[in-house]
């Protein structure tokens, strides 16, 4: 479909009147424009309008109404494509959690499209001047609307052909986590807009040839970049430091015109969709860009600074710093309602109006702390989500854990979450450490020590080996420490327990020998994510091997360092052949997402443990050793039988892996005469012969040994002669 720009109405004078209704942003009514903002201790807003291109108002309005805190006014005859924002008024008293400011400019927290960039010459958004001594408690007098984006008056019109989504049931997700700018920004992606919406959809091919049907994009919500970053040239490239909920960050439009992405994202899902690719949305909801005390006042601050944050300070001025369960400087409360309706109207926005199919919630503990508290998997925010009617098919994943707690395994009934247990013990077994095989185990089981006693399903938990946030896979087994030097902090972001291991040397122009062991460690780590019980999540280019040069903290680099060099695709063909192929196998063989009882004692099971002569493991026991067979017993049929009902692909297959440094030799389950191995994966083999198409084998010769090289996996299949 075309996409027009909304020619604004070239009228100066306006009028406003009063209204009654409880929405909230800019409502697009057949004769004009109505406004609402929420604010409890505001005395009175104003709204200033813009046209395109000016740098002053054309005019500034109050709103005539309030009913139940919400500040209301219609302006008749104003049309789409006219730019506005907000001005409060009311007390200025810090000590008190009360920060109105007349002089700043404020963008609507249901603003649906932003104009502009944020600025800051002098410091005028950061807040304060940091040369006074307690700052914060001295009014700002500049005006910021110089220096601010301009919330745009949209309309939706889109043509969604008759694209439904996907609908894919959790048990069958494989996502794949990316980053919209960073997929084609460098100029090997070869895409007519690289780094923006209508730039994924060319690269549409190369995602649904990997064999994924979701993807995870980082946060696409306007953001504002701190100072400091842009001070050394840099910026908030995750986005992780949301300014707006409801507009998408004008960064991944195209640029036309005001407002252009948000028909180019649509067009990005539709065609996402048209593929059988499910949209998953990276969403920050935990805390906002204003930062601390001292950081710059955009909107929810100088609305009604008490409503929306989490605020603390001593007993001479209780409500004057913030609490920070983020480290970043402030934290929403979501014991206030307004919080809640605004983060599930922002969600609801985005599945009815976007189709979008899910999301993943940065630091996603504090949605359950209320004023502050501690976590509770039955607060506001989560009764309300689950029975919300637009939110009840989608997808909702937890980032388990923020800076004061980990509640890996306690989300409520339905979510899914990021498992950092996986990655961390996936990371030690393909490192070569001790002492990690019974954890392994359980992981690769799909976590039943953290599901099945709250009754929650295999799929609950999503298993990855990297993701944007630390090393990509490459240098994940190419470096044993960080190198965040372009980062401009001396090299001291980003963790220091990565987990890693560079097989000898550090990073790149390392020997032949090194290199081959990086490659059999890279197909190990993607072997297990892929195979294990659960919901496999696999980080944006590691199927070619990307690599960031060892900065494990690229929050900042909207640089070559952050961007996918597609020249690699062709350069790394083994790799991306290994990754489709591997993601096949997961299919055709069948791993099961559910629990399944097969006797009185307990909960099934996919992966039985056996040891390199071919003994099962006691059940009550897993040896700590740094190699193991697993026998997956869920069979069609065959030697191996148990009472599990088998899945209507599923297949058996005995996974072998060594850690260690030297060969090791497994002796195989003895079989009858009428069945024989084949040989599916062997990591150590060069490509093709590491993996095999799916639904093919090389037939091992008949014998009851296979020796497996050290740091290596092998996957075999039973075959009937």
């Amino acid at each position: 479909m075309e996409l027009k720009n909304p020619i604004p109405d070239s009228r100066t004078q306006w009028t406003v009147e009063p209204t009654d209704s409880a929405l909230l942003g800019a409502e697009v009514l057949r004769h004009g424009v109505r406004f609402g903002v929420y604010s409890r201790h505001a005395r009175r807003i104003l709204i200033a309008l813009f046209r395109e291109g000016d740098v002053d108002p054309v005019q500034v309005l109050p709103l005539p109404s309030c009913h139940g805190h919400v500040f209301q006014g219609f302006i008749p005859g104003l049309k789409p494509g006219w730019l506005y924002g907000f001005h409060a008024e009311g007390p200025f008293d810090p000590k008190q959690g009360q920060r109105f400011n007349p002089k700043k400019f404020l963008i609507d927290p249901y603003a649906r499209a932003l104009h502009g960039k944020f600025l800051n010459p002098e410091g005028v958004l950061a807040g304060y001047a940091p040369d006074v001594e307690d700052a914060d408690l001295f009014l700002d007098h500049r005006p910021s609307h110089p220096f601010m984006p301009k919330c745009v008056i949209t309309e939706s019109r889109f043509d969604w052909q008759d694209v439904r989504p996907p609908e894919l049931t959790r048990d069958r997700l494989v996502i794949y986590e990316m980053h919209v700018r960073g997929f084609t920004a460098h100029e090997s992606s070869k895409v007519a807009f690289p780094g923006t919406f209508l730039g994924v959809i060319e690269k549409i091919p190369h995602l649904k040839s990997l064999g994924i049907n979701a993807v995870e994009l980082l946060p696409v919500h306007a953001k504002h970049s701190e100072e400091l970053l842009t001070r050394r040239g840099l910026s908030n490239y995750w986005g992780y430091n949301t300014a707006a909920f409801f507009a998408l960050d004008p960064v991944f439009g195209s640029g036309k015109y005001p407002g252009c992405e948000i028909d180019e994202f649509k067009l990005m899902v539709r065609e996402l969709h048209r593929a059988g690719i499910e949209v998953l949305l990276d969403v920050v909801y935990n805390h906002s860009a204003e930062g601390n005390e001292l950081g710059p006042t955009l909107s929810l601050r100088g609305l009604d600074n008490r409503s929306y944050y989490s605020l603390t300070g001593s007993e001479e001025a209780p409500f004057r710093h913030y609490r920070n369960h983020t480290g970043c400087g402030n934290t929403l409360d979501f014991g206030n309602p307004a919080v809640v309706k605004l983060t599930l109207d922002s969600l609801r926005y985005f599945v009815e109006e976007f189709h979008v199919d899910g999301f993943r919630f940065d630091l996603a503990t504090v949605l359950g702390r209320e004023g502050g508290g501690a976590f509770d998997p039955a607060a506001s925010f989560f009764t309300a989500a689950a029975q919300d009617p637009a939110l009840r098919k989608t997808k909702l994943i937890s980032e388990p854990w923020d800076l004061d707690t980990y509640a890996l395994g306690r989300f409520p009934d339905g979510w899914m979450e990021w498992n950092g247990a996986f990655r961390d013990v996936t990371r030690r077994w393909v490192r070569g450490d001790s002492h990690a095989l019974g954890e392994l185990r359980e992981r690769l089981e799909g976590s039943p020590d953290l599901y099945e006693p709250r009754g929650r399903e295999p799929w609950s938990t999503v298993n990855f080996v990297t993701c944007h946030d630390g090393f990509t896979l490459r240098d994940l087994v190419s470096y044993e420490h960080k190198h965040n030097e372009a980062n401009g902090e001396d090299n001291w972001d980003g963790t220091n327990e990565n987990l890693s291991s560079n097989g000898g040397h550090e990073g790149e122009g390392a020997t032949v020998e090194v290199e081959a062991l990086r490659d059999r460690q890279i197909r190990n780590a993607i072997l297990l994510a892929v195979l294990a019980r659960g919901t496999p999540m696999l980080l944006g280019g590691d199927e070619f091997r990307r690599t960031q040069g060892g900065n494990n903290n690229a929050y900042c680099q909207d640089t070559p360092v952050s961007w996918y060099d597609w020249s690699h695709v062709e350069a790394q063909s083994k790799f991306v052949r290994f990754f489709q192929q591997v993601l096949a196998w997961r299919n055709k063989i069948g791993i099961s997402n559910t629990w399944e009882s097969v006797s009185n004692r307990g909960w099934g099971r996919c992966w039985q443990g056996w040891d390199a002569a071919g003994r099962p493991w006691p059940e009550d026991s897993v040896p700590h050793t740094r190699h193991a067979a697993f026998l997956l017993r869920e069979p069609t049929e065959g030697p191996f039988q148990n009472r599990v009902e088998p899945g209507e692909n599923s297949l058996q297959a005995y996974l072998l892996l060594n850690s260690e440094g030297e060969e090791k030799v497994f002796n195989l389950p003895a079989l009858p005469p009428s069945w024989h191995w084949i040989r599916v994966v062997d990591t150590a083999l060069a490509s093709p012969q590491d993996i095999e198409p799916a639904g093919k084998g090389f037939s091992l010769p008949v014998g009851d040994r296979y020796p497996v090289v050290s740091h290596s996996s092998v996957l075999l299949l039973l075959s009937k002669f």
